[in-house]
């Protein structure tokens, strides 16, 4: 959503942005490491973007390729501040919606903090304390960084930026959905990009990117529901919810939009039931993230509720997890030189 009214107040943002970006090129503000390799997953616009599929295909992508993963996360909306890590028959509340929905789906330790460098250091310290360090494997431990492109106080080794046209088109805060200026791009290691925006990749050559660039599809697996649905979400982008049912034929009698992270309460599902009744639907669809939002009221929907599955797949994904080995290796050795330098005794 675009705000051109406000306008005058995005070089004031831009103020804030660049005053940050100062006091860390200055040291003012402590960047710090863990003990492991992290995979930074972000974007430059506020939500919608597809960061927690991507972290999930990630995460399945170099289990497959026989590396130990483990997903650092904020845990937005927890009501704890506590490093944990996360159980997958938690609740929402506990460790936040995106963690819970990634610890079910990638099958991988996910850990919350309200700062992200304490989750790693718990992450690090359960994986010495299991024997993993003993392993022998050339990079035992890869840590992933949900959201972390903004996050700038935890080092990372690789930053991949999530971007669209619709990013580069954008207007900063709060006059458009901009975190940082499209300059910020420089930073990234590697850029994903939508597959199917052939040409976008040629524009980001010619603005001056040379670094390399993943082509990633966002798949969005719908149950066929026959008769009139009521679907609701609370996202980010819930128009692109809304329009990828009706593309795939879906008949939406009543459709509900609740905030970003909405936390859902009896009455809400209560009201959504009556007036889905009175639109005539007798289906329900909502989103992965909604649905684990849900917890326990989900019973009240009895067997009506569906849920909409958003996957992300890489174009060539072999490439990928070359470039992502090749990476990773140069990042051990330069750790594993590190660890010996941290090591010595003092002279």
């Amino acid at each position: 959503m675009k705000r051109p009214l406000l306008l005058p107040l995005v070089p004031l943002y831009a103020a804030g942005v660049a005053l940050r970006e100062m006091r860390l090129e200055h040291g003012w503000e402590k960047v710090r490491i863990l003990w492991y390799p992290v995979i930074s997953v972000g974007n430059l616009s506020t939500g919608g973007s597809g960061k927690t599929p991507l972290v999930i295909a990630l995460a399945q992508l170099l289990g497959r390729e026989g590396f130990r993963v483990d997903v650092l996360s904020r845990g937005y909306g927890r009501e704890s501040r506590e490093a944990a890590r996360v159980r997958s028959d938690g609740s929402a509340e506990q460790f936040g919606d995106e963690p819970l929905l990634i610890a079910r789906k990638a099958g991988v330790p996910v850990w919350v903090a309200a700062e992200r460098y304490e989750a790693g250091q718990s992450a690090d310290h359960d994986f010495i304390q299991s024997g993993g360090e003993l392993s022998g494997d050339p990079a035992p431990l890869v840590h992933l960084l949900d959201d972390g492109f903004q996050h700038r106080q935890l080092f990372r080794d690789i930053d991949v930026l999530l971007l669209n046209r619709e990013d580069w088109d954008d207007h900063l805060l709060p006059a458009g959905n901009l975190r940082e200026p499209l300059e910020s791009l420089e930073r990234a290691s590697v850029l994903a990009i939508p597959a199917d925006d052939r040409e976008f990749e040629e524009k980001l050559r010619e603005w001056g990117w040379t670094g390399p660039v993943w082509r990633v599809r966002r798949r969005m697996n719908v149950p066929q529901v026959d008769g009139p649905v009521a679907a609701f979400c609370g996202i980010a982008r819930s128009e692109q919810f809304f329009a990828g049912m009706e593309a795939r034929g879906l008949r939406l009698a009543w459709k509900k939009a609740f905030a970003d992270h909405h936390r859902y309460t009896k009455s809400d599902v209560d009201r959504l039931i009556e007036s889905a009744r009175k639109a005539g639907a007798g289906t329900f669809i909502t989103t992965e993230k909604d649905q684990v939002r849900l917890g326990a009221l989900v019973n009240a929907f009895r067997n009506d509720l569906r849920t909409a599955e958003l996957t992300v797949e890489f174009d060539d994904e072999k490439s990928v997890a070359a470039w992502l080995k090749n990476r990773l290796a140069e990042t051990h050795m330069a750790q594993a030189h590190r660890k010996t330098m941290e090591n010595q005794p003092a002279s």
